[in-house]
């Protein structure tokens, strides 16, 4: 068992959990949770090892799926772990390399999502909703920060989610209508037509979108409310809009 917060593996998956800038340069993610770790896994990613307490973690369904395993203390999983009570388990993964589908239908674009939270849960609605992939911009927090991982629940593993310049996204918008969404939209969401192949950008709360994100757009949308009240968060305004495209388009896969 390891007991040592000085353990190479401990002190790697505390610098994963807690900087971007570590978790590329190493090409590494830290997986919390016997659920995270489990879907990673299942989706054909290979740990390079996992730690658990065997007091709290039930790792039995982990054993045949080929995993290094290391049991660790009370006090190590405490020291390495990202939340307050945490779960058990966590796994070292290599960070994913997602690949852009050439002739993408459905695309989410996401500019300044500086909320990991936030963002972890638009990526879980993304891929429920049938996204081809998720595009972020320069300025959207990291996907792997591990509150974006909590919030997307296994989403990183069934849709390709890609940060990139403005110029390779602006390229995956060919032949796309690309929509916009925007509180001063003079289109409802619910007008426009979903069944042709789009791009949805969705804004940061802060800001919303930026100029080159308004520069690529083809019409704005916006979501009607009552009276005198607030905008819908960006998580919010993202589950009403693609669940109204799925909704035209039938639910198809």
């Amino acid at each position: 068992m390891i007991t040592s917060l000085q353990n190479e593996k401990v002190k790697l998956a505390r610098a994963l959990q807690d900087q971007a800038r570590t978790r590329r340069k190493e090409g590494r993610i830290v997986l919390e949770g016997l659920r995270l770790v489990r879907d990673a896994l299942q989706s054909g990613q290979l740990p390079d090892f996992i730690l658990y307490n065997p007091d709290t973690a039930a790792i039995e369904p982990l054993r045949d799926l080929g995993a290094a395993l290391y049991p660790v203390s009370a006090e190590v999983m405490r020291h390495a772990s990202n939340t307050q009570q945490p779960q058990g388990i966590l796994g070292v993964f290599p960070l994913p390399a997602p690949v852009l589908p050439s002739l993408p239908e459905r695309l989410l674009i996401l500019d300044s999502l500086r909320d990991p939270g936030n963002l972890g849960t638009i990526l879980r609605t993304a891929a429920a909703a049938g996204m081809d992939a998720v595009l972020l911009s320069p300025t959207c927090a990291d996907p792997y920060n591990p509150k974006a991982l909590r919030g997307g629940m296994g989403a990183h593993f069934r849709v390709p989610i890609i940060k990139a310049g403005w110029e390779t996204i602006t390229t995956a918008c060919r032949g796309l209508t690309v929509y916009l969404a925007d509180s001063a939209g003079q289109i409802g969401y619910h007008q426009a037509d979903w069944t042709a192949d789009w791009a949805l950008i969705i804004g940061g709360e802060a800001r919303g979108a930026g100029d080159e994100a308004m520069r690529l757009a083809h019409a704005r949308i916006s979501i009607p409310m009552a009276a005198a009240t607030e905008s819908l968060n960006a998580a919010a305004a993202a589950a009403v809009i693609l669940f109204e495209a799925a909704r035209q388009r039938g639910f198809r896969d």
